[in-house]
């Protein structure tokens, strides 16, 4: 569904897609030991009978109702002119105004991050511009972090990090910065992390909660491998992992399937599920 919205934006039509995976059943059932055949299939026989239902665009996320609704439209529209200080100067603005950092962060950022990503899948928007408006919100969040480090601690230890090969961390940081908010201590490994540094991490740190981000469908499984060798090591007995990102919003059931304790659609169910977990060791 994701990439007949990406080829309707290049301009392709939907026989296109179909034609592709077309292919690939029949390559792969030319290529592939006979026990796979089975499972290719199956898969590709679901894709194809999704496909026609399936919608050509996709809704903006951005709506004037919405709280905060103006300022994230202005916010946007500044970035994407390439006017980054006038983008900061927005929401340094709002918050001295009394508009809270978390508001900034729920109702502004998270919604024009996701309309930039949509506008980027219909082709509108290119890998330049969004890089640049992802780049312009990390340094607008690192202009609020004297309001997000100021909060009373738990005394509560979360390390947050992308698995392998996963470069989209904006989500994962912003998660990290409501756990400060919320009185946690955060220990954010970034983009694109190692297992073997993840591993070392925790047994340092000794976090009551991994929160794993993936945004990447085909980084589903390279999150499922981090959670069996945490739970393989000794750190793995005392941490609780929360998973989070794009493929867990769109199945909902994923992270019990990778064998995750909890999942978290943003950063503001990421704080209270994980302080569900701490407390009463159950999601």
């Amino acid at each position: 569904a994701w990439v007949k919205v990406l080829f309707a934006g290049l301009g392709f039509q939907d026989d296109v897609l179909v034609a592709t995976l077309e292919c690939t059943r029949e390559v792969l059932g030319e290529a592939l030991p006979s026990e796979m055949v089975a499972v290719v299939r199956e898969c590709i026989e679901a894709a194809l009978g999704h496909l026609e239902g399936a919608p050509r665009t996709v809704l903006s996320f951005l709506s004037a109702g919405a709280p905060l609704g103006g300022l994230t439209r202005q916010y946007l529209d500044a970035l994407l002119r390439g006017e980054r200080h006038l983008a900061s100067r927005l929401i340094l603005d709002a918050v001295e105004e009394g508009v809270s950092v978390k508001d900034i962060y729920l109702h502004v950022f998270q919604p024009s991050q996701r309309e930039i990503g949509r506008l980027w899948q219909m082709n509108q928007l290119s890998v330049a511009q969004e890089h640049y408006c992802t780049a312009a919100t990390q340094l607008v969040m690192s202009q609020l972090y004297p309001h997000i480090f100021s909060a009373e601690k738990l005394g509560r230890r979360l390390v947050a990090t992308c698995v392998g090969g996963e470069l989209h961390e904006l989500g994962a940081r912003m998660v990290a910065d409501f756990f400060e908010m919320a009185g946690w201590d955060t220990y954010y490994l970034g983009a694109n992390m190692p297992t073997a540094g993840v591993l070392q991490t925790l047994e340092q740190r000794s976090p009551d909660v991994l929160a794993i981000s993936a945004t990447m469908t085909f980084h589903v499984s390279a999150v499922a491998k981090l959670i069996v060798d945490v739970r393989a090591s000794d750190a793995g007995e005392r941490v609780s992992v929360l998973v989070g990102g794009y493929p867990f919003n769109v199945a909902p059931d994923l992270w019990q399937r990778l064998g995750a304790d909890g999942c978290a659609k943003d950063a503001e169910e990421a704080v209270a599920v994980a302080n569900r977990l701490v407390v009463d060791g159950v999601q």
